[in-house]
């Protein structure tokens, strides 16, 4: 499937006619069950950002449907069809304390994507957003009739809780925080494969405010990077199974990006050591578009956007050492290191860059230097003067005065450019490649310096040359405060009336 671009949105009365299409397919065990235009539309104008789709390719391959009620009114002993109003959604009232699901499907063929989790954050931000207790709502439990003869559906759903048995619906939701809190009886009659029985679902907003009318949310972005342990492979097969390995892992803790050191996949220059050094780059060159296409997929199905650190590109006949930022929306983007070190023009043979820009994702602004690109301070005040937010740094040094370059240059960069960067290298030896003997790296990640972020500027850091993951929460709403309220404002109180920054 070509996953190229993948959008969370809200849905309008246009999208009908392929709702309608994904909707019969999804619950074709059920009868293909689907919603009328008229309910849709009824829907969207009682309580419009409640209803939620996402689209692949401009097609809309899911949705979430939902309504705030005020829950003491229904209890937990209601049925669906009460709770829906007698399916005319009348029962929606804005002064509600509780938002509840009444539908989430993903069309089949598209299943596999995480998409559904995109749902159900959307839902949970929404929740947040309007300052509701939590998010109720009744679940299926599709396997459960192959089990009927043997056990009830408590004992069910309590094997499925542990684990033991998975459950397509129960599972899912269970992994995105929810619980049960009790069994509904004939919630739905006509589901067979449900037995008619359901799951009374609940997530507590732990935002919620009781004295607040809407809950003004901080803006925190969870970012991880890896240490990257470098050790002998045969095959991008191998690596990717064990790239997969860590954005799985940080994609489990809801990360938005995920950051790779720079030329990571130099272990396959194995293949090539009876090349010349320069040779053996450009041969490794020749996976790079594999990579990028299938690291590009995974970004899509883990839904976190990856910054796979570096890889050498040929283009025209030059030979580039290129960083990829692989959206979780499917978009690619990429820029070309500027500054090649002496030794990676003279054993590589690679050429430098002409243009570095933001890269506008879903989450915030974005600006990528690889390793020695952090080392020239104009480039990191040309990005923040397009709005950087974070500036990602994937690196690979061999001797710890090389990583201590990278380093303090990097968290010069956070403080005069008030912006979080996130720097993650390579760990261990190649003593049969060629010219990757060692590697020496502690990644993390830094801050800017005042009284909002930690003392020392450093939000996070990894243990020295030991292979890890480092997670950390940034708060992007202390940048704009610092910006206008900090001790010092290193953007705001630059003498332009002096000097001045171009690119030519």
């Amino acid at each position: 499937m070509d996953a190229t671009n993948v959008e969370v949105r809200n849905l309008t009365a246009d999208d009908y006619l392929q709702l309608k299409d994904s909707m019969i397919v999804a619950y074709e065990a059920i009868g293909g069950y689907h919603w009328s235009r008229q309910d849709i539309e009824r829907l969207i104008s009682k309580f419009p950002e409640g209803q939620i789709c996402v689209t692949m390719n401009g097609q809309v391959v899911g949705c979430a449907l939902s309504i705030v009620v005020p829950y003491e009114k229904y209890g937990d002993k209601h049925d669906y069809k009460r709770i829906t109003g007698n399916y005319t959604f009348n029962t929606h009232d804005a002064k509600g304390d509780t938002l509840y699901g009444i539908e989430v499907f993903i069309h089949p063929d598209y299943r596999g994507l995480r998409l559904a989790r995109r749902l159900y954050d959307a839902r949970k931000f929404l929740c947040e957003s309007l300052n509701l207790e939590g998010i109720i709502a009744g679940g299926r439990i599709p396997g459960y009739h192959e089990y009927a003869d043997s056990m009830t559906p408590r004992e069910y759903i309590e094997k499925v809780t542990q684990k033991e048995i998975y459950d397509s619906t129960l599972s899912f939701q269970l992994s995105n925080d929810f619980r049960v809190k009790k069994v509904l009886k004939n919630y739905l009659p006509y589901d067979n494969e449900s037995k008619g029985y359901a799951t009374l679902l609940i997530w507590h907003n732990a935002f919620y405010d009781p004295d607040q009318q809407m809950l003004l949310r901080r803006d925190y972005i969870r970012i991880g990077i890896v240490q990257w342990q470098m050790r002998p492979y045969n095959s991008i097969k191998e690596i990717l199974i064990h790239m997969e390995y860590f954005i799985d892992a940080v994609s489990d803790y809801h990360s938005d990006f995920v950051l790779f050191p720079e030329l990571f996949n130099a272990p396959l220059m194995g293949k090539f050591n009876n090349q010349a050094p320069n040779e053996a780059m450009r041969s490794l060159a020749a996976f790079t578009d594999e990579l990028v296409e299938n690291l590009s997929k995974l970004a899509v199905s883990y839904n976190v956007n990856i910054i796979a650190g570096s890889m050498p590109q040929l283009v025209d006949g030059k030979l580039y050492n290129t960083a990829y930022c692989l959206q979780r929306s499917g978009a690619v983007d990429s820029y070309c290191k500027i500054h090649p070190t002496p030794a990676e023009k003279s054993e590589w043979a690679f050429t430098g860059g002409d243009k570095v820009a933001v890269i506008q994702t879903d989450v915030c602004k974005i600006g990528m230097l690889i390793c020695y690109d952090v080392e020239f301070p104009e480039l990191g005040r040309l990005l923040a003067e397009e709005g950087m937010q974070i500036l990602f740094v994937p690196f690979l040094t061999d001797t710890q005065n090389a990583y201590n370059r990278v380093r303090i240059c990097a968290q010069a960069r956070a403080i005069e450019n008030e912006c979080f960067v996130a720097i993650a290298g390579n760990v261990g030896n190649l003593p049969k490649v060629n010219n990757m003997d060692l590697q020496f790296a502690q990644s993390a990640i830094f801050t800017p310096s005042d009284f909002a972020f930690p003392v020392n500027a450093i939000q996070a850091e990894a243990t020295p040359n030991t292979e890890t993951i480092v997670v950390a929460d940034l708060d992007l709403t202390l940048l704009n405060e610092l910006h206008y309220y900090g001790s010092v404002r290193t953007l705001n109180d630059r003498r332009k009336d002096l000097y001045e920054l171009k690119w030519k």
